[in-house]
C-alpha cells in the first residue's frame, strides 16, 4: 500500500506539473500583453517596459516557467528595491486587477466553493443512488419507467435553466427563500444553509439523473452475480443482500465518476456560481477570463486539477474498501 500511495503522489506530481506547464505556454502564445494588463493601456511605453522586467517577462519562457514553479513552493519577489513585493508560500502569482497574491483570493473564495460543491454532492448522491437502486431493485416495473423518464428529463435540462426556473420559481413567485447570498457556516448555519439550497438544488437535479442511470445499471450487474445467488440462498434478509453485497460490489463506478464531479466542482462551479451571484472560485475564474488576468486564471487552473487529482487518488484507496476484491 504505501508503495502504491507512494507511485500515485509522484504521478500526481508530474501530471500538475504537465498541466502547469502546458497551461503557461497557452497564456505564453496569447496575443495581450500581461504588463499592459498590469499597468493600464495608458501607460507609456517605457513605463510598460519596466512593469515587464518587474514582473520577469522579459525573460525567455522557460525561465519564466521555471521561476514560477520554484516560486509556488519558496515564495518570489516582484520587481527589485524599495518597491518590490513579496509572494509568499504558496505563491501561484500575483493578481494584475486584485493587486493581491493569487493564493490569497483563492483562499478566500474556496469556502463558498467548498460550501456549494459538497452541499449538492450530498443531495445528488442521496437522490441519485436512492433512484438509481430504486429502479434496479424494480426493473420493468411502472416505478423503474418513471425514475428513469424523470431522469432523462432532468438530465436534459441545461444547469443555467434550472437554475434561472428556480429562482423565478422559488424566490420571485412565491418568496419562500430569499436571494441566494453567501454566509459563513460558522456564523450563522440557518442562514448558510438556506441562502444555498437553491444552488444546491440546481446543481443535484443534473448530477442526480446521471448518478441514477449509473447507480440502476451498476445495481442490475451486480444483483446478477452468483454470489448474490448464494447469498438469498443462504436467507440472507432482501434487504441485507440488496445493500450490504449488491450495492457495495456497484458502488465501484460511482466512485469513480464522483471523484471527478466532486473534485472538478470544488475548484467552482462557473455557471451556477455567476447566476446566483455567490463570491466563489468559479466567479473569479469567470471574471478573470473576462479581464485577460491570467495570473488567476493559472492559478484556478492547477487547484482545479489538484482537487481532480486528489479526488481521484482518494477514490482509487476507497475501492478496496468498497470491493474487498480489488487488491494493491
Amino acid at each position: 500500500m504505501i508503495l502504491y500511495l507512494g507511485r500515485r503522489v509522484l504521478g500526481a506530481l508530474g501530471i500538475l506539473l504537465a498541466i502547469c506547464a502546458i497551461t503557461f505556454t497557452i497564456f505564453y502564445l496569447l496575443p495581450s500583453d500581461p504588463a499592459v494588463a498590469a499597468c493600464g493601456k495608458t501607460c507609456s511605453p517605457e513605463r510598460i517596459a519596466e512593469v515587464k522586467t518587474a514582473m520577469g517577462l522579459d525573460k525567455p519562457v522557460w525561465e519564466q516557467f521555471a521561476t514560477y514553479v520554484t516560486g509556488i513552493f519558496a515564495g518570489r519577489d516582484y520587481g527589485s528595491g524599495p518597491s518590490a513585493t513579496h509572494c509568499g508560500f504558496p505563491c501561484l502569482g500575483y493578481s494584475y486587477e486584485y493587486s493581491l497574491p493569487v493564493w490569497n483570493l483563492l483562499t478566500d473564495r474556496l469556502p463558498v466553493s467548498v460550501s456549494l460543491a459538497v452541499g449538492s454532492a450530498l443531495l445528488w448522491l442521496v437522490l441519485g443512488l436512492g433512484a438509481g437502486v430504486t429502479s434496479a431493485l424494480r426493473k420493468g416495473r411502472p416505478v423503474d419507467r418513471a425514475l428513469m423518464v424523470l431522469s432523462v428529463g432532468a438530465a436534459s435540462l441545461p444547469v443555467y435553466f434550472t437554475s434561472i426556473m428556480l429562482i423565478w420559481g422559488v424566490v420571485r413567485s412565491a418568496g419562500l427563500l430569499p436571494y441566494p447570498s453567501y454566509h459563513a457556516f460558522t456564523e450563522n448555519p440557518v442562514a448558510w444553509a438556506s441562502n444555498l439550497l437553491l444552488p444546491w438544488t440546481a446543481l443535484a437535479l443534473l448530477y442526480a439523473a446521471m448518478y441514477a442511470r449509473q447507480s440502476r445499471t451498476s445495481m442490475i450487474e451486480a444483483m446478477a452475480e452468483p454470489y448474490i445467488r448464494t447469498a438469498r440462498a443462504k436467507g440472507l434478509p432482501a434487504r441485507t443482500v440488496a445493500v450490504k453485497h449488491g450495492l457495495r460490489s456497484g458502488m465501484t463506478p460511482i466512485l469513480t465518476i464522483f471523484g471527478m464531479d466532486l473534485g472538478g466542482l470544488l475548484a467552482g462551479a462557473v455557471i451556477t456560481e455567476s447566476i446566483f451571484g455567490l463570491p466563489g472560485v468559479g466567479r473569479l475564474f469567470y471574471d478573470a477570463l473576462v479581464r485577460s488576468d491570467q495570473p488567476v486564471i493559472l492559478g484556478v487552473t492547477l487547484l482545479a486539477a489538484a482537487f481532480i487529482v486528489a479526488a481521484n487518488l482518494l477514490v482509487d484507496l476507497l475501492y478496496a474498501y468498497v470491493d474487498p476484491r480489488v487488491r494493491y
